[in-house]
Order: structure tokens, then C-alpha cells, then sequence
């Protein structure tokens, strides 16, 4: 049974003090949940104060990009282990932002992803298709193609700390969303490359989110295809009662 991950980007939103006014009503909200993971990532500015708000609770924080490099002349990166450093357990990469904004290839994002499993940092590592590619009917394609490139050189064992986020690029800050179907058959396609890759053992293994206009209204009939193991939510998690009504919707 893969245990459900309800993730948070908040990409270029909150300054400190709205962290804090966040994690205050948001804990309020959802208590101490120890079934299910929740996982929410603030700007770089923010990471120190969402992490001292959850020092006592079971939500983790995560780290919304990373350099590859451990350290040297790198202005404005980041390292894993300065993530880690700051009390971060996780990082998302590959984003549909880094990779159509700011020009990120797969190989580029695959050197992230390594780096990253070396310290134990979990990668949240994002793909999906763009709207003219699903409407030519490329979404295989463009799966299989980020997937392969992005996981070269990762070995089964590291494969169990790393998740998977379907975040369909025309559903993402749009209002659309995926249909509950959409979003079934994509993770069922992508579970079956995991299994070509690494075996049924590591395929059933490893968490899958759909990410893409995730709200409360409707977030219960996403949860409740099957391979769908979570979800990673963006305008609405910058809300505590909207993330809230999300994590807590069962």
C-alpha cells in the first residue's frame, strides 16, 4: 500500500511573516496527521521559518529548485546540502516552469536528480506534456522521453526516495484540470515504463502525484483512481484552508 503524499508548491509567493500567519491557521487545520505525508515548499526566503513552524508536526519541507554542484562559483544557486542544511527532507525538479521559463533540458534536470539522492534529499521530479502535444496525441512520447532521460544513471535502491509528479503543462495555472481518467492512464503509462526500467517490485513501489489546477472540489475524484498516490497543488495551497480542505478531504 503506497502511503498518499499531498504536496505544496507555492513557487514566487509569501514573504516570512505570511509563512508564519500560514502555518499557524494550517497546522490549526490538519493537526497532527501521521497517515498520510505532507509536504509543502516556500521560496528560498521562506524555507528556515516553514521549517521552525513545523519543527513539532509531521509536515516536512521542501526546496523548490537546486544547483547540481555541491558548491563553487554558482551566483544565486542552491545546494542539496544547503537545503538540507536548512532542515529540508525534499526537493521538487524538472518543474514545467524550469524547464519552459528558464530553459532546463532533461540531462540538465537528471544531473539535479542525482545529486539530490546522493545526500537523501528527495526529489518531487515533475513531467508532462504540453497542450499541442496531447492534442496530437504525444503524451506517450513526451513521458517516456522525460522519464528515461531524467532517471539515467539512477540505480533501483536510490529509486525508492525519489517521487514522480504528472503535472500536464496545460493544466497547470490554468483553471483546467486533467480528468480523473487523463490522469489514470498517464500514471498507468508511466508505471509501466518504471516497471520496464526497474522492475514491478520498484514500479508498485513508487508514489505518483498529479499536479495541475488540484482543488477541494476536486480532489476526491482524483484520490480515488488507483494509481494516483497524491497530488502536488499550486493556487490553492497558498490558501491554509484551502490546502487544508485538500489534505483532509477523506
Amino acid at each position: 500500500m503506497r502511503r498518499s503524499i499531498y504536496a505544496a508548491n507555492w513557487k514566487m509567493h509569501k514573504i516570512r511573516s505570511e509563512t508564519r500567519d500560514f502555518f499557524k491557521d494550517f497546522i490549526r487545520s490538519v493537526g497532527n496527521r501521521d497517515d498520510v505525508d505532507i509536504v509543502i515548499a516556500p521560496p528560498f526566503t521562506s524555507l528556515e521559518e516553514a521549517v521552525n513552524a513545523c519543527r513539532d508536526t509531521t509536515i516536512e519541507i521542501a526546496a523548490q529548485n537546486m544547483h547540481f554542484e555541491p558548491k563553487g562559483a554558482f551566483t544565486g544557486e542552491i545546494s542539496a546540502s544547503m537545503i538540507l542544511d536548512l532542515g529540508c527532507t525534499a526537493v521538487i525538479l524538472g518543474h514545467s516552469e524550469r524547464r519552459h521559463v528558464f530553459g532546463e533540458g532533461d540531462d540538465f534536470i537528471n544531473k539535479k536528480i542525482v545529486a539530490a539522492l546522493e545526500v537523501s534529499l528527495q526529489p518531487i521530479f515533475c513531467v508532462g506534456e504540453k497542450i499541442e502535444q496531447r492534442e496530437s496525441g504525444q503524451t506517450e512520447e513526451v513521458l517516456d522521453t522525460q522519464i528515461r532521460a531524467g532517471l539515467r544513471g539512477i540505480s533501483q535502491e536510490r529509486m525508492k526516495n525519489l517521487v514522480i509528479a504528472y503535472e500536464p503543462v496545460w493544466a497547470i495555472g490554468t483553471g483546467l484540470t486533467a480528468s480523473p481518467q487523463q490522469a489514470q492512464e498517464a500514471h498507468v503509462y508511466i508505471r509501466k515504463l518504471l516497471e520496464e526500467l526497474y522492475g514491478s517490485q520498484v514500479a508498485g513501489t513508487i508514489r505518483i502525484l498529479y499536479g495541475g489546477s488540484v482543488k477541494p472540489s476536486n480532489i476526491a475524484d482524483l484520490m480515488a483512481e488507483e494509481d494516483l498516490d497524491g497530488v502536488l497543488v499550486g493556487g490553492a495551497s497558498l490558501d491554509p484552508e484551502s490546502f487544508a480542505g485538500i489534505v483532509n478531504h477523506d
